[in-house]
């Protein structure tokens, strides 16, 4: 097994980890053969929020009996407080344990410190007291936002968007965490769907010293490919370094990473899928975004009010209005 520290926290698991946003798509019942299979496995590591709807439910009813088999991480996207001890109690019920291994500030738009108004690590630091909680983390799509959580010296994690597409910023991050003893969850491993070949995403990952991937899992075949890298990494091969460099030439840069945090957009834009569509024509199946549904939702780019707030809020720094004009013309093509 490839079994690593989770930073500074004392806690050991298996470097792969599994995020649990998918299986809110899927049955209960579905869901907890996929977790149960993760766990025989190898995996221990699994990562949920409050927001992913009946995630953290399904998580429960799966591990009954086996809270200690698994590390559980969550996430709180409170903006008081007293709104963060509401969420703590409903994951901990839903959940079905008295505690939580890691828990995380979900994408705040700032840094939560002691003794905010907002009340929000204060209300962290009594739950952490009290051992509901036993480490406190933080989750961001900012690259401002993410620097200041490192520098901070206040959070045990920072998840942060990090694959084989990602860039310099990105890597800066991973470097600044691991000189610091701060651990490094890496969410969209696969760039948000974009990357087709788990293996080859989970072969790199091998090679990233100190960060922890959590694969969004919702088909077994999914979880195949993943668990087939936990015994042993397979090496990585002159056809996996191929793939990683068709990739990196067909991807890198000015691309949307589907994060949606450019929404929601005055015109109802669906932003965060028309704005890449052209590279989701490419990459899968062509058919199911061609049909009515989607060639309706490319038409509204045609009332784009070009008010920038997409732009403004995008983290990636993409000039998300150009990058609407440009798939909205290449979609058209193909008809």
């Amino acid at each position: 097994m490839s079994r690593i520290q989770l930073g500074s926290t004392g806690i050991e698991i298996e470097k792969n980890g599994f995020g649990c946003l998918p299986i809110q798509r899927i049955t209960k019942e579905e869901a907890a053969y996929l977790l149960h299979k993760a766990v025989a496995g190898g995996m221990n590591y699994f990562d949920t929020a409050r927001a992913y709807s009946d995630s953290e439910e399904k998580l429960g009813w799966a591990f009954a009996g086996m809270r200690d088999k698994v590390v559980i991480a969550t996430k709180t996207h409170a903006q008081t407080g007293e709104e963060l001890r509401e969420h703590l109690e409903t994951s901990l019920r839903l959940l079905n344990t008295d505690y939580i291994d890691v828990y995380q500030f979900h994408n705040p738009a700032f840094v939560p410190r002691p003794g905010g108004e907002d009340g929000l690590y204060d209300a962290a630091l009594e739950a952490q007291a009290q051992g509901r909680i036993r480490h406190i983390a933080i989750t961001n799509h900012r690259l401002a936002v993410a620097h200041e959580a490192i520098d901070s010296g206040l959070y045990a994690l920072l998840q942060f968007p990090y694959s084989y597409l990602s860039g310099p910023q990105e890597r800066e991050l991973v470097e600044k965490c691991r000189t610091k003893g701060m651990g490094f969850v890496a969410m969209k491993g696969m760039a948000g769907g974009l990357l087709r070949d788990g293996t080859a995403a989970a072969v790199w990952m091998a090679g990233q010293e100190g960060v922890v991937p959590i694969w969004g899992v919702q088909h077994e075949w999914e979880l195949d490919q993943f668990l087939s890298c936990v015994p042993e990494a397979p090496a990585m091969t002159e056809e996996f370094r191929a793939r990683i460099e068709t990739d990196r030439a067909e991807l890198t840069g000015n691309f949307c990473r589907s994060c949606g945090y450019c929404m929601p957009c005055p015109v109802g834009i669906e932003i965060n899928q028309c704005a890449r569509m052209s590279l989701l024509l490419r990459r899968m199946p062509a058919a199911e975004w061609l049909d009515d549904h989607w060639q309706g939702e490319m038409k509204k780019i045609e009332n784009c009010l070009h008010c920038g707030q997409c732009a403004a809020r995008c983290p990636y720094g993409l000039d998300t209005p150009q990058l609407l004009q440009d798939n909205y013309k290449e979609y058209w093509t193909h008809f």
